[in-house]
């Protein structure tokens, strides 16, 4: 198996970097003479608007340095990529106390909102994605050369979206004097040497990581979530080394791999399937259809835009992405060997127990006699020496009935001793016996199959461990949490109109649309159709749900950021969006001095408290899918409710807000109050 190499990617070099002396003692036609050779080395002409406009760069430079003698000692870049937009910022100053990127826009008399989304917008990159960046102030600046900055204003409160402060050639030395020394005796000063080479690892989403593994490109750098996370790496590297030592000896051999809601199970199982070694045979099964659909789709649509037939291309990628009960019943009913022998279970615990499986089957035209998993390990088990199933475990997922969990597994492979299991410690340590494996002959215990740190929350490690204490109720625990950690990625309101102008304004960037949002609830939230939202996106409509998380609005209506349809838990378990708005009915509440959520059902005219255990973990698990789909940002909306309709009562939806709220939640902000740079206190500027 090709896995993943855990090597460090290392941040191309700027086209020239030194310290700010340096740049000092150097000519101005020399510095254009290696900014001109270093183009030309880059397959790019030197074209004579970027000549003018690098020498006006340098002379301000010159100008701004000269009059800020603590500057000697930082360190400036000059034209340093950023590879996940293939653009470079024109100039990045390092100092003790931050990160400045600065921006040059020569000739421009106007200080335009494209060009300071686009400033911001590589801020924030460096922020969630450059090892070095991490946990410094990272300061955006735009100067426009023919135009007039006025006073700089600040929030009080900055929330981290990128906000660009203005300069002309004037103002710049005074306000890079300012910041400096609102940013002086951090207690980390930034590596001013080592900064430049630190690692820069973009994180893709679960479709783009697909596009990328499916078409073999070099994958070093999506293994780590963010630049800091190596936990996924160590779980790839061992996968691979578990099966190929299985491969060797021959034998057949189960892996379970458990992990953290958004630590990168799914990630680690597209890379087994999709770099297993020619010839093997590899699937990804997933009884998510939306997850089928979605993925398919996406590669599809790759594979046509490189100008391969539609047609023939559909065929191709539906043999290694397939819908697992599809493989099962083919297999159930015809005996044969399955053409792979790698086969990536995707949320394996969801498979059905025996009573399930037999009843669902009973009157369809396959029919099964036994577990979902004994079905499928008696598949795989046809191939004569080597076979490998892969069983990505997301405890707490689980939300369907007949769902079987982690026991099921271990029933089915106690009367099956020809596979080896090797699990994550987690498997046997579960406090629920269904979501832990039984005491099995020969099963060993692998650490490095366990994802512990969550890569789909870019800025938050803590955020799972937060959603978790919020769903137990625990109001105190949640708020220790941000404590801790400062914040957790979560805003409230109580307006819907706010929830979609705050979501636009997280996706504004404009160097690359890759900022998605989309709105989200619970499939048993029946009472948002009063307050607009009864247009829910189609789950089982396999263009419908491509359309939502793979076109883009304003060109498609029908696509997530519209904002207009809404998808519940079953369109995006296993998928993500960058940020979300999660739209919070009355079908999970808090009551007035209770210590635990109610589940309500809406049934005929009225909500239906449900008391049944079970029915009340699979809501708690909705929500939790609900609550971890978001990279970036998830805003929570719940409606104000209405006096003269008792299915939404003011009062029970305050309480969900007020619970909340206790967790340690803040309200939605509109934009703050300003007030001038001079007179800010110490502005916490992209601070992760």
């Amino acid at each position: 198996m090709n896995a993943i190499s855990a090597s460090e990617p290392v941040a191309s070099s700027a086209w020239w970097s030194d310290s700010v002396a340096a740049f000092l003692a150097a000519t101005p036609s020399d510095l254009l003479g290696r900014l001109a050779h270093a183009a030309t080395r880059h397959h790019r002409v030197n074209e004579a608007t970027q000549l003018r406009a690098w020498a006006r760069q340098i002379a301000i430079l010159r100008a701004t340095f000269l009059a800020l003698p603590q500057s000697r000692a930082w360190r400036l870049l000059l034209e340093f990529e950023i590879p996940r937009f293939r653009r470079r910022i024109d100039a990045v100053l390092l100092a003790p106390g931050g990160i400045f990127v600065l921006e040059f826009k020569v000739g421009a008399n106007a200080f335009l909102e494209d060009d300071r989304r686009q400033v911001a917008d590589y801020a924030l990159d460096l922020q969630d994605f450059h090892a070095g960046s991490r946990r410094h102030p990272i300061l955006p600046v735009l100067i426009a050369t023919e135009a007039v900055a006025g006073p700089q204003m600040l929030p009080f409160a900055f929330a981290g979206s990128g906000d660009v402060l203005d300069a002309d050639p004037a103002s710049l030395p005074q306000l890079l004097q300012d910041l400096a020394r609102f940013l002086r005796d951090r207690p980390r000063p930034v590596d001013l040497s080592g900064w430049e080479g630190a690692p820069y690892r973009p994180v893709p989403n679960v479709i783009d990581a697909a596009r990328i593994l499916f078409s073999r490109q070099d994958v070093t750098e999506i293994l780590s979530a963010r630049a800091d996370a190596t936990n996924l790496t160590l779980t790839t590297d061992r996968i691979a080394a578990l099966m190929a030592g299985a491969r060797e000896t021959r034998r057949k051999i189960i892996l379970f791999v458990t992990g953290i809601p958004g630590a990168g199970k799914t990630l680690c199982g597209l890379n087994a399937a999709f770099t297993t070694e020619t010839g093997i045979g590899a699937a990804f099964l997933t009884g998510n259809p939306t997850l089928v659909h979605v993925l398919r789709e996406a590669l599809v649509r790759d594979a046509v835009r490189q100008g391969e037939k539609r047609a023939p291309a559909v065929h191709r990628i539906k043999g290694v992405i397939q819908a697992l009960p599809a493989f099962r019943d083919l297999h159930v009913r015809t005996g044969e060997v399955p053409a792979e022998r790698v086969v990536v279970i995707d949320e394996a615990q969801r498979c059905w127990d025996a009573a399930q499986a037999v009843g669902k089957t009973r009157d369809r035209p396959v029919r099964m006699t036994l577990s979902e998993p004994a079905h499928l390990l008696d598949i795989m088990a046809c191939h004569a020496g080597f076979a490998a199933m892969i069983c990505l475990i997301g405890n707490g997922q689980e939300i369907h009935d007949g769902e079987g969990g982690l026991a099921e597994w271990g029933d089915a492979l106690r009367t099956r001793p020809e596979w080896q299991v090797v699990a994550a410690p987690t498997t046997l340590t579960a406090s629920e016996p269904r979501n832990r494996l039984p005491e099995l002959p020969g099963l060993a215990v692998e650490p490095a199959l366990h994802l512990n740190v969550p890569v789909r929350s870019l800025r938050h490690n803590a955020a799972p461990e937060w959603v978790d204490a919020v769903l137990r109720g625990d109001a105190e625990a949640a708020h220790a949490i941000i404590a801790r950690e400062g914040e957790v990625p979560f805003r409230l309101t109580r307006s819907l109109e706010m929830l979609r102008a705050g979501l636009r304004a997280c996706c504004r960037g404009v160097v690359e649309p890759t900022h998605r949002a989309g709105l989200i609830c619970s499939a048993s939230a029946r009472r948002l159709r009063a307050e607009g939202l009864g247009a829910e996106l189609p789950h089982m409509d396999a263009d419908a749900v491509a359309r939502w998380f793979l076109d883009r609005f304003p060109s498609d209506v029908r696509a997530s950021d519209a904002l207009e349809q809404v998808a519940t838990q079953f369109s995006v378990q296993g998928l993500e969006l960058d940020h979300v708005g999660l739209c919070w009915d009355a079908d999970l509440i808090r009551m007035p001095g209770a210590s635990a959520w109610r589940v309500r059902s809406f049934s005929g005219t009225d909500w239906q408290v449900r008391r049944d255990a079970q029915k009340i973990a699979y809501r708690l698990n909705t929500y939790r899918v609900l609550l971890t789909r978001a990279r970036y940002q998830t805003i929570i909306w719940v409606p104000e409710g209405d006096r003269a309709d008792r299915t939404r009562d003011p009062a029970v939806l305050d309480g969900i807000a007020a619970f909340l709220r206790l967790c340690g939640v803040l309200d939605l902000a509109p934009p703050g109050p300003m007030m001038p740079l001079q007179d800010a206190p110490l502005p916490q500027l992209l601070l992760a």
